[in-house]
């Protein structure tokens, strides 16, 4: 096949192309049921619903994940695969552990100590900030109590 007759077959098939999508235009311009207006609200009003789903399962499916990934990273911790203190695991009574860490570290405060379940890692934070340890240290030393 020669260089004229290629650029001859790709010339027919665009021009091909062309006659398509203009055809299928007009097509959708004869056949549709609502003003163009009328569809595009419409269109608006799916894709809002469907976002907020969409908005939903997104949420969802992050809480699980993270609840996954603390699972597996407290497996590998047991497994030894990890250092100890990766993952904060409070177990017994939190009024006896805020005890004695008031015992150990005079400048905490109650509400250096405020724990609530679920949110361990703001715990954490505080007292990093406040003791000037890294974050397996403090997790390390929580777990110990």
């Amino acid at each position: 096949m020669s260089y004229h007759e290629e650029e001859n077959n790709a010339g027919k098939i665009l021009l091909a192309a062309l006659a398509g999508a203009g055809a299928g235009i007009i097509a959708g311009m004869l056949l549709a049921p609502d003003k163009g207006s009328a569809t595009r609200e419409n269109w608006k009003g799916v894709a809002s619903k469907y976002s907020g789903q969409l908005g939903e399962q997104a949420s969802k499916l992050g809480s699980d994940l993270e609840a996954k990934f603390k699972e597996y990273a407290g497996k590998l911790e047991d497994l030894g695969v990890t250092l100890p203190g990766s993952s904060l695991k409070m177990k017994g009574n939190w009024d006896e552990a805020k005890g004695k860490l008031k015992q150990q570290y005079a400048q905490l405060t109650d509400e250096d100590l405020t724990y609530t379940e679920g949110k361990g890692d703001e715990l954490v934070g505080r007292l990093q900030d406040k003791l000037g340890k890294g974050k397996a240290e403090i997790t390390k030393m929580l777990n110990d109590l």
